[in-house]
């Protein structure tokens, strides 16, 4: 990947990421209240995941 397209990849991909993050944090605090446990996954993972899943779809649209 050319450093153009990669640096705006990655730069989609913070912004997703920043994006996600604040709902990634509510729904996992209230499935931590809901279950009176801790998920699996924090929400810093929940937020990378989806990052990972839609940048993607960003740029083989």
């Amino acid at each position: 990947m050319p450093a153009a397209p990669r640096r705006e990849f990655y730069a989609y991909f913070a912004l997703i990421f920043l994006a996600t993050l604040p709902l990634a944090f509510v729904t996992w605090t209230l499935s931590a209240l809901r279950q009176f446990k801790l998920p699996e996954k924090g929400p810093i993972a929940k937020a990378w995941s989806q990052a990972r899943i839609i940048t993607p779809m960003i740029f083989s649209a």
